[in-house]
């Protein structure tokens, strides 16, 4: 059984307009929507991300409140790995089957569903990077980007207020691997044994109930990270954190709030992992989170730090 990544998110908002705003800004390309009433929004990958009105009664229960993260949908290889899946997941609650593939809910309250893979290779030029000892750039600059255009969904973040029942359930029905961990505090899950660093974060925070922390897309390069943000700066879009790094698994990021709840991040150079990894065990410290970062993003349009208050 194998699961792929996260192929589609749906979204319940209560001011579409602005959040449509918000994805078409965030590099997103509006397609036509195979759901009436939702309006629907791409990543190159054909990875699909839906805005439904809050209140819509086709959207699963919310796990919590405002405007958030509805439905996470997972890709899996085949329908052979669909049907074993529905074995590991009986008894769980809201286990339902249709004719497009089986849905249930996690342990925090977030409904999941599954079905065979759809989304579509993208071949893009990406620019080498020189370091010493290792030229591989000749007779050609860095690119500079005006915008960002996401490749896929790379991973979704959680609130969790039972860490350890929410770790299980991923890794015990669903066969994710722990990448790393902070100790009592997160886990960071690969839906794979050989993959990207990690395609789920949860995190618990003594007294947080469940809740949306952020969605992640993928992008190019370090380049595109930087240029997407000062980007969404210079549309009004205010900056959460970065640019910066993450130690923890090297990717470089920023972070931009998001009026769909929790906050939406551009990363790139993130760990690529096989059965070889051994998961690390970490106290969660400040260092761990961002080796660097600039807190309020940097300004389109002055190349410079945006000042706080401002």
């Amino acid at each position: 059984m194998k699961i792929t990544g996260i192929e589609a998110l749906k979204f319940g908002v209560d001011d579409r307009p602005k959040a449509a705003s918000f994805l078409a800004d965030f590099g997103l390309s509006r397609g036509e929507s195979d759901i009436p009433g939702a309006d629907l929004f791409l990543t190159l990958n054909q990875s699909r991300l839906y805005l439904f009105d809050i209140d819509d009664a086709r959207l699963p229960a919310a796990f919590e409140p405002g405007s958030t993260l509805r439905e996470v949908v997972w890709g899996v290889e085949s329908a052979a790995c669909l049907e074993q899946l529905a074995g590991r997941l009986a008894g769980v609650e809201g286990l339902a089957r249709d004719a497009g593939g089986l849905s249930c809910r996690d342990p925090n309250g977030m409904t999941l569903r599954f079905r065979p893979s759809a989304v579509q290779p993208v071949a893009l030029r990406v620019a080498a990077i020189n370091q010493h000892g290792d030229i591989r750039r000749v007779d050609e600059a860095s690119p500079v980007y005006e915008r960002g255009e996401p490749i896929g969904v790379g991973h979704v973040v959680f609130f969790t207020p039972d860490l350890a029942r929410t770790e299980a359930f991923y890794r015990d029905r669903l066969g994710f691997h722990l990448s790393d961990c902070y100790e009592g505090k997160g886990a960071f899950m690969r839906c794979a044994a050989e993959g990207h660093h990690h395609d789920l974060f949860l995190l618990h925070v003594p007294g947080k109930p469940a809740g949306l922390n952020h969605v992640a897309f993928t992008v190019r390069d370090i380049h595109e990270v930087i240029g997407a943000g000062m980007a969404m700066n210079r549309k009004g879009w205010s900056t959460f954190i970065g640019p910066g790094r993450h130690p923890i698994s090297s990717a470089y990021f920023w972070y931009v709030n998001s009026p769909l709840g929790g906050a939406f991040e551009y990363y790139t150079n993130d760990d690529y992992l096989t059965p070889a990894w051994q998961p690390r065990t970490m106290e969660h410290r400040l260092e761990l989170f961002t080796e660097w970062a600039i807190e309020g993003g940097l300004d389109g349009h002055t190349r410079r730090q945006v000042k706080q208050g401002g």
